[in-house]
This record gives structure tokens, sequence and C-alpha cells, in this order.
């Protein structure tokens, strides 16, 4: 490598390093962005259909925390994603509404018909931090690697730090297997604390789900309307 590529590629290492720092800079900035409303991400499979248990039992879930005020955010698609946002739209009021992060998929082209809001995201790691940054609860209902990806990412952050601590609700029977993997392995192996699944709460019926998060809706916007 001669003095001129040498000199050429200083150059560039350098600039991409302010680059890196702004982006970091940002990201620091939309982290600690707040919000208006309560938000509440409701994570689940894109396949289960319509006429199952587990489909009416989310659109009964977002239906209600709508209700109570809050805005529904979901990945914008089928399954259990469309329950959630058609269930904010029947249960919406003057302070909720239903959101959409859609991404380029091959087998998904456009987001369901019950989204009031959309943001479209080409890749899953700018919609993984999209939902975290807008939102101040996750509910993760019935899903597959997808769904799996969500929470692991969402308690992960949290774990480090990274986004502020906030309830983690998973709903049905599937979970409590994982769970106890999750403690007979790595938490017994002390590859991780007791104190990771702080935020970590199973319940067996959507109902549950609002009634944990009601008072978290009440107290947000209490102290919205002091400040």
């Amino acid at each position: 490598m001669n003095d001129k590529e040498k000199k050429v590629r200083k150059f560039l290492s350098k600039q991409i390093q302010q680059l890196n720092n702004i982006v970091a800079d940002l990201d620091t900035v939309i982290t600690d962005m707040g919000t208006e409303f309560y938000r509440v991400s409701i994570f689940g499979s894109a396949r289960i259909k319509p006429d199952t248990k587990e489909y009416k039992e989310v659109y009964i879930l977002a239906k209600e925390l709508a209700e109570s005020g809050a805005d529904i955010v979901t990945g914008g698609g089928p399954g259990l994603m469309e329950a959630a946002n058609a269930g904010a739209k029947e249960g919406s009021s003057s302070k909720s509404k239903s959101y959409g992060l859609s991404i380029e998929l091959p087998f998904e082209d456009t987001p369901n018909e019950h989204v009031d809001v959309r943001y479209h995201h080409k890749r899953f790691s700018s919609r993984l931090d999209e939902f975290l940054r807008i939102s101040h609860a996750v509910v993760v209902t019935p899903g597959g690697i997808g769904t799996l990806l969500e929470l692991l990412y969402t308690w992960q952050l949290i774990q480090v730090n990274h986004i502020s601590a906030r309830p983690v609700i998973l709903v049905g029977d599937m979970w409590s297997g994982f769970l106890d993997w999750v403690k007979s392995e790595p938490l017994e192996a002390q590859l991780m604390d007791k104190a990771d699944f702080d935020n970590i709460i199973i319940v067996k019926d959507v109902h549950e789900v609002t009634k944990l998060l009601k008072p978290e809706i009440k107290k947000f916007y209490t102290e919205k309307f002091k400040s």
C-alpha cells in the first residue's frame, strides 16, 4: 500500500467514525424521547387465523386496552397482529390509535386494514428498536421465531439498561415451558440473574393483562396532566 492509499484509508476511517458517533448520538436522543400517549406493543404470530381462540382473545385484549386509553402497536401484518389492530380500532377513544410497524417481506406486501398510523421498515433491527422506543409495555402472545426474537430483544435491552424497565407480559400456556428452560439452564448456570425476571409476567387470560396495565395507564396520564 503506497502513501496515497494510506492517506485515503485514514481519511475514510475518520469519516466513518464521525458518522458512527452521529448515529450513536441520535440513537440516544431517540431512545430517551418520550411519548404523549401510553402505548402497548403486542407481539404474536402472523400465522394464526381469525377463527381461532387465540385471534379472538388478542382482539378482545387490544379492544380493552384501547378503551382504557392505550395506543396499540403491532407489526401491522396478518394473524395476531391484525387481531390486535382490529381490536384497537373497535375500542378506540380520543386517546388511542392503532399502529403498524410494517417490514418488507416476500409474503407480506401491505399492512392490515386496521392500522391508523403506519411506519415502514426495511430491516428487523430498526423495526425492533422502533417498537421499544415508542412503547411503555410489551405483551407477548403465541408466536414463533419472530415473536421469540421480539421477546428476547426486549428482555436483553431491559437487562443492560438500554431501555427503561417496563412490564413484559407473556400470554398463554406456551410460555411456561420456555421460562422453565431459561431458569433450569441459563439461570442455573449463572449466566443471568434472578433480577432479570423482575419484569417478566406470565398470565393465562387476556383480561389479566388489562387488569395489570390499567393502573399503569392511569398513572401515566395522571402524571402527564400534572406536568
